[in-house]
This record gives C-alpha cells, structure tokens and sequence, in this order.
C-alpha cells in the first residue's frame, strides 16, 4: 500500500469533495447520528482558504477535515472529520486531528477551540490534546455556527433545551491553560508562507 499522505488541502483538492461530501452522509448513516450538512461550495471554500486538511494515498481520498472561526475569530471549531472505510483504523483520524489542531494553533494561537461530538473516538484525540468537557455556555455564541447544527437530525433537542445541550459532547481547548506547549504536528514552511499571504 502507498504511503497515506495527510496535507493542508488547497484548489487542487476540490476534485475530492463531492467523495467528502458522500463519505460524510454514508458515515452519519451508519452510525445513526446527526451531521451538520455542508454545501460543496463550503467545502472547497474551506480548501482555498487553507482552512480544511486532506488525507490521500497516492490519488484516492483517504480522509478530511476543516477548520472555522466564529464570535471575531475568539473562537475556532475543527470539524467535519471522517476517513474513508477503506483507512479505518489506520491511525488517519488521529494525524488529520493533529494537524487540525496545528492548524488552528498556529493560524489563531489565541482563539479557544472547541468541538461539538457525539464520537467516542474524536472524543478521546480531543481530551489527549488538552480539551476538557464544557457547557455549551462555554461555546461561541455566534449564531451563525449554530445555524450550522440546522442540518442535523437532533436539532430538536438542541431547540427544545434552548441549546443547553444536546445528543453532542462540547469540548473546549483554552490556550490559556496551555502555555509553551508543544504542537502535535508540524506544518512545512510553505504552507506557513502560503497561509501568512491569505491572513494579510
């Protein structure tokens, strides 16, 4: 098997969202939880902004994630995580999570960043990174994030609460209580280049 790749993703990967896209939607069905729907043009946004990071072995879609800024960029969310069945157990997850995080550390090393889940897995990667389990009180009270939860079949609950909580875990990662900490992966020099050009 060739080497799985796992990179800040950019143009040249948006052949892969309409893949992301279905991976997502097939995934939430067999586990029977909710998903906050995404278009393809917010994926491949995601992608052309450096905000999204992308798992390949050689050209097949291995895995994927994004990142978000909400509440004037206090808060970030690393979201949308799903691996291919066919690089399931593999360790994909846990090196896109790292490199995620990476990204959203270095890109906003002051914003806190947190995760809605309703995941075991994602739940134990987000605790080993330093995240602790919060209210969503503690969240981003911008309502466009949470007009991202529209989509999701539990957004009853999330309503009838008044988004107290829901059938997800929130959990939140304060910078503050994790000073000169060392990030869990490392992003090339060319990508910090080419992401301090789209910061400016």
């Amino acid at each position: 098997m060739e080497e799985i790749i796992v990179v800040v993703a950019d143009a040249s990967h948006e052949k892969y969202v309409d893949t992301i896209l279905e991976t997502i939607t097939a995934a939430a069905k067999v586990r029977g939880t909710g998903i906050a729907k995404r278009t393809h043009e917010y994926v491949a946004t995601k992608m052309r902004e450096g905000k999204a990071v992308i798992a390949l072995c050689g050209e097949e879609f291995a895995g994927f994630s994004y990142i978000e800024t909400w509440g004037n960029k206090h808060y970030v969310t690393t979201s949308g995580l799903i691996v291919s069945p066919n690089y399931r157990n593999k360790g994909v997850a846990k090196h896109i999570k790292d490199m995620t995080f990476t990204l959203a550390r270095t890109r906003w090393p002051n914003a806190k960043i947190f995760s809605l889940t309703s995941g075991s897995a994602v739940m134990k990667m987000n605790t080993h990174l330093g995240y602790m389990p919060v209210t969503f009180s503690d969240l981003t009270d911008d309502e466009a994030f949470w007009r991202g939860c529209e989509g999701c079949v539990n957004v009853d609950v999330l309503k009838r609460t008044e988004r107290k909580y829901c059938i997800c875990t929130g959990m939140l990662y304060d910078p503050e209580e994790h000073h000169n900490e060392p990030l869990p992966a490392e992003l090339p020099k060319d990508i910090k280049d080419r992401l301090r050009k789209i910061d400016i």
